[in-house]
């Protein structure tokens, strides 16, 4: 009876920190924010529940309207850009090339600064009027301009930051174009098959479970992003730039109304919630599944 218990205890003991920490850490802090979601809080006096005016009041805010405009405006422009830019490079870099692990090295590196303060300063810098892409597009007659100072260009020095640390996708799809059988393009190859018809009757279909995966994260990401503007913008100017993630963190610990905020993080959730369902439900009409015996679902 002795031996029967001893394996499962030692298992729920290994898992023990981890699970304390899940209890304490994340599933509690979500529990309390569900609460303050329902309450007048703001961190210096005890929360007063006032039911669903915290809800009612947000949807007639126009900063949230506007904060989810940029949000959209961001997901849809850079999670596309970023996969394309990591699929591009990995396929570059999946090639039989001399020092081809040091390349993948170096363009993995951005990637693992992430989402850090101090690549937002140097980002910040760089796009400033006296930064070094003004000194690049002075060399062609271009200038100088302030591009995150720009209402029309703020935006996208953020969304080229996104693209700029591709490199934990590009990890991804390297490690599926590594698993795709070179038969195939050798049968394809006797069969008249160009370049661009592999890529497309090939290379896509068998790599779409990655895109899948890489898709949902990278939109999950986009639409938690906060470092990078709060950093780089400030929101600004004119609240281009004024993301979700920032106009919950100004509600929270500038405004203090951390009932407020509460309910902004709770209405995220069901946005991501309900945008990841539909890429699951989507893709399968694009997604290939090799083991289903050659379907597209």
């Amino acid at each position: 009876m002795k031996g029967r218990w001893d394996a499962p205890f030692a298992g729920y003991l290994f898992i023990l920190p981890w699970l304390l920490g899940f209890l304490l850490l994340t599933l509690w802090p979500m529990l309390q924010s569900l609460y303050f979601s329902f309450t007048d809080y703001s961190l210096l006096t005890a929360p007063k529940w006032v039911g669903l005016k915290n809800f009612e009041a947000i949807f007639k805010d126009r900063f949230f309207y506007n904060s989810l405009k940029v949000t959209f405006l961001y997901v849809i422009t850079s999670v596309p850009l970023r996969l394309i830019f990591a699929l591009f490079v990995a396929m570059l870099l999946a090639k039989n090339i001399k020092f081809v692990a040091f390349y993948r090295t170096a363009v993995y590196l951005p990637s693992l600064l992430g989402a850090s303060i101090a690549v937002a300063l140097l980002w910040k810098h760089i796009f400033s009027r006296d930064g070094f892409v003004n000194d690049l597009l002075a060399l062609v007659g271009v200038l100088p301009k302030n591009w995150v100072g720009l209402p029309e260009t703020a935006l996208g020095t953020l969304v080229l930051l996104g693209v700029w640390q591709f490199g934990s996708a590009m990890i991804i799809f390297l490690a599926g174009l590594k698993q795709i059988p070179k038969e195939m393009y050798e049968a394809s190859s006797i069969d008249g098959a160009g370049k661009s018809r592999q890529f497309l009757s090939i290379t896509l279909p068998m790599l779409s479970p990655v895109i899948l995966f890489n898709l949902i994260m990278g939109m999950i990401g986009a639409f938690q992003m906060f470092t990078k503007a709060y950093v780089v913008t400030e929101g600004g100017p004119m609240n281009t730039t004024e993301v979700y993630g920032l106009y919950l963190y100004d509600k929270a610990f500038t405004d203090m109304e951390m009932g407020y905020a509460s309910a902004l993080a709770w209405i995220l959730l069901g946005l991501i919630a309900v945008a990841t369902i539909i890429n699951f439900v989507a893709s399968k009409y694009w997604v290939f599944y090799e083991t289903e015996g050659g379907g597209s679902r």
